[in-house]
């Protein structure tokens, strides 16, 4: 079976991937194709027309990076789209996205919507795929890179000195060898001087590119090394033969005319060098007095003779001249906007510097850059406007108007006064050039750490010149004069990476900024190869040279090196050898800015100095940040492994995905299965290198005797590593890379190296820690510990499963630290086992005199004199587990001490880390949904209520009590632990400092599995208990990553065992889907004190946690309806529907459902909207169930008498002595309402409700058969789901209602109407065997007339009209009225204003009873309302224009403010989510009904996805792992909310529902529906 490595990469709405920083990166070990799959949400922004751009090649195919290949993104607003890529090869690719731009929501259609969309195009987006090296015929993955950097020049004579150098460096153990360039060089004899890109240094290689090949060769074969040498793309050496052929290859006077005045001030400063004598200045600086003298001639002679403000300045008379010559020749042009709002006049009158401010903003030319001379130029005609303004038109010279020399003066003032600003520019400019010049100089001749140049004479000039200037000679005598200068390169510090310093954009070069290397020209590739031909060419062929033989590039200077050339040069190396290990050096100056260049070139690594170390502090934090994950970190890497839909939790670490989507390989060839990864986000990979040959040695910056723990720091890290030849050798200083002549010597060289101590150097322990290095990064130790303490830092690096690992003790050796032991502590290993490899020190003869003589060899580059001794000063002991490791008498500056480690505790026989993964699916296979809502939920009050009050959630020391005692609680918190590597958290703390939360899995599940009916539970039990045991003897600091391994792995088999639980649709749809369905298994469960009926317990639906989860609070017959359809009829839960239709329906009184049920021993009925909610559930599930309309002939106790208000208590032999079927059920709630009701709840008074005034216990309910409108309730009651009542004593409003909505209203009217319309029906079908209903007066009226009646009505009595003119039309007083357009909330309540208030109710009818509405009126509504109701997740409950309206709900705030005290303003504006759901059906319901075409239905759905955001990221991110009751304004927090609300999720369900049923005549979507 093949494996298949996928990486999921989610996109976001806006096309952008779901990866931390955006670097994304892919270092895979497989020697195979590995998988992008992008996953993207089925109805997303990018959708809309959307297409998804890829420049991966198809198998065989050359990659091209401007080759894009398009993806179609075909809408689905049940699925997520998943387009899976094979890569095939290392690199650097690209991808973005381009869409048409969704629409705002509006309520008429313009047939020209999608022609006037705008189309939009994403950010370029990269993935970096790394190179698979391969030495030795084996994989060499990049963390097991040991690089060693030679200079070729001092290698000696080829082959023989070569050869010799080679084995040495092979037997020290280093796998790559780095070679400086090996072309032939420019004459200062730099190897980054190339003189000849495409030649080889003769004296190496005499035989040229065949002696190159076999070196390469005999490297792999001979030596196991594999090569990298230098790649110099942005300078040649300044006597490069081609560049008189090819000038306009460099940056010349004719190619880069803005820097003509950075070459006259050259020029004029080299002047002023060669006439120092002459004009008795000094030529010998001694002090800065000298200096300063040269200072004032560089003013004087240079600054003041060149005029350089010429070059900035505008030509007033020049110009003066034009502009008055166009004012008299009538060319006058305004440009546009250019007049103010007082038009001519305010220009004629405006002051000086303002009609200044007009020329400079409106009328300069050539203002982009330097260049010649008063480059910059006022337009005439602008000139001419301006004088057109003041003037007036030129009648001639006896005119009315001035004459031409009153406009020649006016102008010539104006435009001096627009010259200043342009002086102040030079004036700053001068500024810095003099004290860059300053600066430099005292550098250069003064400073101590300067090179102290000496004298000023024509080799050592007074400045370094910024220009080469090419010789006369036959080549370039055909060349202009001014294409034969040509600056050279350098660097700026600090400067901008993507800024080209010799380019238009910058002034560098004229402000002396640049530190200039003047052997080197820098090349011009301008913006493509049709700037430069040649180059390009040129340039390419020599990549493509280099790529051939060596296994990796280094690229020189990248930050300097232009990214477009970069990318090409290395896309065409790429060509030649597709694992091209690209590493560079790269110094932008920010991270942010280094990920620019990684991303787009697919750098591998970037070079990093451990010298670069000041202290041992900082090289400590340089081991750090390269040296891997903290140890115990949480395991994110492999995800899972699938053969098929495996559903996937969002709120697992990792992306999720639903489904096979379209895929552009065909997977019916393979057997086989996915690996799935995450693609995690990572550091920018480094070559950490010990010191590199631009780097001074320890010798110099720090101790000589630092060289050895040094290096194994840097050896300890899990990143590819090197060093430099000398480094082992231990080098007094730096090697000049320019003047040096001398050669290489080295022990390594000359005999073999043997691990241990030696003279002359480190190689043997060298060796060991290669060694070591290679085989931690093959294997994969990317876990590490660092601790600095004083002189010493420890580094413990170990594998991530294995837990075998290494231990280094280093002292650092500093300037001053002596040669005590200085202060170190014993090192504990907890739960460790170690053994000693050995310990050593480093002796160098590091005096004066002994560097004098070894740096005086003519011949030979040699080393201190040294020898590496074994030091006994280490103690190592064990105590029960652990190991401890001191320091003893004898461990100077200079020492280290190696440890091999390993954890008995973790030698599972299968490993540990497989054996706590496996088995979850298998002891998970036969819980319920049940079972699940014990497994993976309860919250503190259902818990209590299992025990009998003994247990709860768990509390965490330092953090609080989880939100659920079962696995989502810890899940919650550790799927951001875990994401984070967070092992601060006061979890991971409370891990290592016991076991309890192991206990107190284990034995919750224990003891729930002795509960009878929940027996299944034994299965996980075990499970736990054996996965824990196998955790207990682990060192405590491991126990946060395998307790999060443990519980990840149950969290997810128990997710999946929900999700394959439920129907078809929930199991193929998306995550956010799979969610929603998952609050269902949370607020459903078994809870003893609140069962459906008195007797018999059962699951029962939670109306929301925390506050409605036991006893009375848990079962409101309201929300249990409104919720039903969705969270269980939309998940095929067809068992728990019936069993709670059936419990309510055997407690119907009054016509009514409980609003609260209490078991059915005391309900209570002050609801008038349950019943209807209840009925529209019955009519639901005859659509769904398999069971239809046989549920009508189910029967039901009865808690009372039917057609009977007598309240009795439960042990009255009254109670459940008579039956009912379901279909009597619902006959009797219809003739009760149209017979009209009035009764006075039971057991009224204080003890039933303690808010209530006595009036609100009447409640009165009766239609009005003029309309066929139910009406009810009063103003001192609440009985629709707003039913906050008034609680302050204090504000006064104690039994007020915050709001009674009494009257008509809206969602129970379409309720109502939605009841009538299917009974009718069912009747007319034969179904339901009712078709009437007697009304007060005795008369019957039929199912149908009664629901004609409301529908002849409704817009009518509902509707308030756009334009006044209408008015008649409908039932309104346009006294009251304060907003149009919508519907109304009440009809003919108590306060009339009620009426009109704007809520997100209306809505509720729409879904239900959607032909009651105009279809113009209602989408009309709903676009008023989700601008005006719509948050980022809820429905404001009133208009934010109400006067009511009060959007901050806090419960417990007594004070005097009649409207929120005791939070009476419930529903006065904070936003709750489940009318969400509502608005969302009825949007699409609405919107599709007006779209006539495939687009514009792909729009309606996506205009609902767009209002779905803040849904899905609520519920990704919220710790109850559901949506909440509500929120305050625009999406606030509210602490008074239900962290989870059953209708919040299932509105959400129902939204699913619809559009399944939209989208299921193409197959998309199955729905759940009855087969019987």
């Amino acid at each position: 079976m093949v494996s298949n490595e996928v990486y999921l990469l989610p996109l976001n709405d806006d096309g952008s991937p779901q990866v931390p920083g955006e670097y994304i990166y892919i270092a895979s070990n497989s020697r195979e194709r590995i998988i992008v799959r992008f996953t993207i949400e089925g109805t997303s922004s990018i959708c809309r027309h959307g297409s998804l751009w890829v420049n991966i090649p198809e198998e065989g195919a050359e990659f091209r990076r401007d080759k894009f290949r398009e993806f179609k993104l075909i809408p689905d607003f049940n699925r997520t789209l998943e387009i899976s890529i094979p890569i095939f090869q290392a690199g650097a690719y690209c991808f973005y996205t381009t869409y048409a731009e969704l629409p705002d929501l509006a309520s008429d259609l313009r047939t020209d919507a999608l022609a006037k969309s705008t189309y939009k195009e994403t950010p370029r987006y990269y993935i970096d795929v790394a190179p698979r090296l391969v030495l030795d015929g084996r994989p060499l993955p990049l963390p097991a890179l040991s690089v060693f950097t030679v200079i070729s020049k001092f290698m000696g004579e080829y082959p023989k000195d070569w050869e010799r150098h080679l084995g040495g460096i092979s037997d020290r153990g280093y796998n790559m060898i780095h070679f400086t360039p090996l072309q032939v060089r420019g004459a200062s004899n730099s190897p980054y001087s190339i003189y000849d890109q495409l030649s080889w240094d003769p004296v190496c290689f005499p035989h040229g590119e065949k002696d190159v090949h076999e070196m390469v060769d005999s490297l792999e074969k001979n030596h196991s090394l594999l090569s990298l040498t230098d790649i110099v793309l942005n300078h040649t050496a300044h006597n490069s033969a081609w560049l008189e052929e090819h000038p306009d290859a460099g940056y010349n006077l004719i190619t880069a005319p803005w820097l003509e005045s950075a070459y006259l001030l050259d020029t004029k400063l080299l002047e002023l060098s060669s006439n120092l004598q002459s004009l008795g200045l000094p030529t010998q600086l001694k002090s800065t007095d000298d200096l300063l003298l040269i200072m004032d001639a560089i003013k004087k002679q240079v600054i003041g003779k060149i005029r350089l403000w010429e070059f900035y300045a505008i030509d007033v008379d020049r110009d003066v001249d034009a502009g008055v010559k166009a004012w008299v020749a009538g060319r006058v042009e305004f440009p546009e906007d250019s007049l103010g709002p007082d038009g001519f006049i305010g220009l004629k009158n405006a002051s000086l510097k303002e009609q200044a401010e007009f020329i400079i903003k409106y009328g300069i030319l050539n203002h982009d850059r330097l260049g010649e001379r008063y480059r910059r130029t006022v337009h005439p005609t602008v000139a001419a406007a301006l004088l057109s303004a003041i003037f007036g038109r030129y009648e001639g010279e006896g005119g009315p108007t001035p004459d031409r020399s009153a406009a020649e003066t006016r102008l010539a003032s104006i435009l001096d006064e627009a010259n200043l600003p342009f002086y102040k520019e030079y004036d700053a400019e001068i500024n810095e050039i003099l004290e860059q010049l300053f600066n430099r100089i005292k550098y250069c001749r003064l400073d101590d750490h300067g090179p102290k140049l000496g004298e000023v004479n024509d080799k050592n000039p007074l400045i370094e010149t910024y220009f080469t200037r090419l010789p006369q000679n036959s080549v370039t005598s055909k060349h202009k004069k001014e294409e034969l200068v040509l600056v050279n390169n350098g660097w700026v510090w600090a400067g901008n990476a993507m800024i080209d310093n010799a380019g238009p954009r910058s002034r560098a070069y004229l402000r002396r900024e640049v530190i200039i290397w003047g052997d080197c020209v820098k090349l011009r590739y301008g913006d493509s190869p049709a700037d430069s031909p040649f180059l390009w060419d040129y340039m390419t062929t020599y990549a493509r040279t280099l790529a051939k033989y060596f296994a990796g590039l280094r690229i020189d200077n990248a930050h300097s090196t232009p990214i477009h050339v970069a990318e090409h040069i290395l896309d065409e190396a790429r060509r030649v050898r597709p694992d091209l290990y690209v590493v560079a050096e790269l110094f932008t100056g920010s991270e942010e800015m280094d990920y620019v260049f990684v991303k787009r070139l697919g750098l591998s690594s970037l070079i990093r100095e451990a010298m670069q170390a000041w202290s041992t502090g900082e090289l400590s934090r340089l081991v750090h940040r390269h040296g891997g994950r903290p140890i115990g970190s949480f395991e994110v890497d492999e995800l899972l492994r699938v053969d098929s839909k495996t559903s996937v939790s969002p709120t697992a670490s990792h992306a999720s995905y639903a489904s096979q989507g379209e895929s552009e390989f065909d997977d019916s060839k393979f057997s086989s299965r996915d690996i799935i990864r995450r693609i995690k986000p990572v550091p920018v990979h480094a070559l950490f290198m010990d010191c590199t040959h631009d780097n001074e040695t320890p010798a110099q910056k720090r101790d000589a005797r630092d060289t050895l723990p040094n290096t194994a720091l840097v050896g300890m890290c899990a990143s590819a590593t090197g060093s430099v030849m000398g480094y082992d050798e231990i080098y007094p200083k730096l090697v000049d890379l320019v003047n040096e002549t001398r050669l290489y010597t080295s022990e390594s060289s000359d005999k073999p190296v043997r691990i241990g101590g030696g003279k002359n150097g480190i190689g043997g322990i060298k060796k060991l820690l290669n060694q070591i290095h290679t085989l931690m990064g093959k294997d994969g130790y990317d876990e590490t510990h660092v601790h600095h303490e004083g002189q010493y830092i420890t580094v413990h690096r170990v594998h991530p499963e294995s837990r075998k690992g290494y231990f280094l003790i280093a002292h650092t050796a500093f300037p001053g630290y002596g040669n005590g032991n200085g202060a170190f502590n014993p090192v504990h290993l907890t739960g460790t086992r170690a053994r000693h490899l050995g310990s050593w020190m480093l002796e160098v003869d590091a005096t004066e005199e002994t560097k004098r003589k070894v740096l005086e060899d003519k011949r030979h580059l040699r080393g201190l004199p040294s020898r590496v001794v074994d030091v006994p000063g280490v103690r190592m002991e064990t105590k029960g587990k652990d190991t401890i490791i001191a320091v003893l008498d004898q461990f100077p500056p200079g020492s280290i001490a190696l440890f091999e480690t390993w954890i008995p505790a973790a030698e599972h026989s299968t490993g540990l880390d497989s054996y706590v993964t496996s088995g979850a699916k298998k002891a998970f296979a036969g819980l319920s949904l049940v079972d699940l809502n014990l497994l993976l939920y309860r919250g503190e009050a259902e818990e209590r209520d299992s025990s009998n009050g003994k247990d709860g959630c768990y509390d965490i020391p330092g953090h609080g009590k989880l939100v659920y005692a079962g696995l989502q609680g810890w899940w919650s918190l550790l799927k951001d632990i875990i994401s984070e590597n967070n092992l601060a958290h006061p979890l991971c703390q409370h891990l290592r400092e016991g076991q309890w939360a192991l206990d107190y899995i284990v034995g919750r599940l224990e003891r729930l599995a002795s509960t009878p009916g929940h027996e299944r539970l034994g299965k996980p039990a075990v499970w736990f208990k054996e996965r824990f045991d196998a955790l207990r003897r682990i060192p405590s600091f491991l126990l946060p990553r395998y307790f999060g391994l443990v519980v990840r792995t149950a969290y997810r088999a128990a997710w999946e065992r929900g999700i394959e639980l439920m129907s078809e649709n929930v199991r193929d749809g998306q995550w956010f889907l799979h969610s929603l369905a998952m609050v269902g298994v949370q607020l459903t469960g078994t809870v003893k004190s609140a069962s459906l009926y008195p007797k018999t317990i059962v699951p029962s639906m939670s109306a929301g946690l925390d506050h409605f989860a036991v006893e009375w609070a848990r079962c409101w017959g309201r929300d249990i309806f409104i919720s039903l359809r969705g969270m269980y009829l939309g998940t095929g839960r067809f068992d728990e529907a019936r069993e709670h239709i059936l419990a309510f329906a055997s407690v119907l009184k009054h016509g009514q459902i409980p609003n609260l049920l209490n078991s059915g021993t005391a309900p209570r009925y002050n609801s008038r909207d349950s019943i209807w909610f209840f009925l529209q559930c019955i009519q639901e599930c005859v659509k769904f169930a398999p069971e239809g309309f046989d549920l009508l002939r189910a029967k039901v106790k009865r808690r009372f008498l039917p057609y009977d208000d007598t309240w009795f208590d439960m042990d009255d032999p009254r109670a459940y002595s008579e039956e009912s079927t379901i279909e009597e059920i619902i006959q009797e709630a219809l003739q009760r309402h149209a017979g009209g009701m009035s009764y006075r709840e039971a057991n009224a008074g204080p003890g039933l409700d303690s808010q209530m005034t006595d009036e609100g216990f009447n409640i009165d309910i009766k239609v009005d058969w003029d309309n066929g409108i139910l009406f009810g309730g009063n103003q001192h009651n609440c009985g629709t789901w707003m039913d906050k009542m008034g609680e302050s004593t204090r504000a006064g409003s104690k039994g007020v209602p915050g709001t009674p909505r009494d009257g008509a209203a809206v969602e129970i009217t379409g309720l109502l109407y939605s009841t009538l319309a299917w009974l009718s029906k069912s009747h007319a079908e034969g179904k339901y065997k009712y078709d009437s209903v007697t009304r007060t007066d005795g008369s019957s009226i039929g199912f149908d007339a009664w629901a004609d009646l409301i529908r002849a009505n409704f817009e009518r009595c509902y509707f308030v009209p756009l334009s006044s003119k209408e008015d008649a039309q409908y039932d309104v007083n346009p006294a009251i009225i304060n907003r149009r357009g919508i519907y109304k909330d009440l009809y003919r309540s108590g306060k009339e204003y009620e009426d009109y208030q704007l809520r997100p109710n209306f809505p509720i009818a729409m879904a239900v009873a959607p032909d009651l509405f105009d279809p113009g009126h209602a989408i009309h509504a709903l676009s008023v309302a989700d601008k005006v109701l719509r948050g980022p997740t809820g429905m404001a409950t009133l208009d934010p224009a109400d006067l009511n309206y009060r959007p901050y709900y806090v419960n417990s705030d007594d004070s005097d403010d009649f409207a929120t005290a005791k939070g009476r303003n419930y529903h006065q504006g904070p936003e709750w989510l489940w009318p969400t759901g509502f608005f969302l059906r009825a949007l699409l319901k609405f919107d599709l009904q007006r779209r006539d075409t495939e687009e514009g239905r792909t729009e309606a759905f996506q205009q609902v996805t767009r209002r779905l955001m803040g849904c899905k990221k609520m519920i990704r991110e919220n710790v109850w792992a559901g949506l909440a009751e509500l929120t305050q304004k625009n999406g606030e927090f509210c602490p008074d909310s239900c962290g989870t609300q059953a209708w919040s999720a299932a509105c959400l369900i129902d939204l699913y529902m619809d559009a399944a049923k939209e989208q299921g005549a193409k197959g998309s979507f199955f729905l759940p529906t009855r087969s019987k």
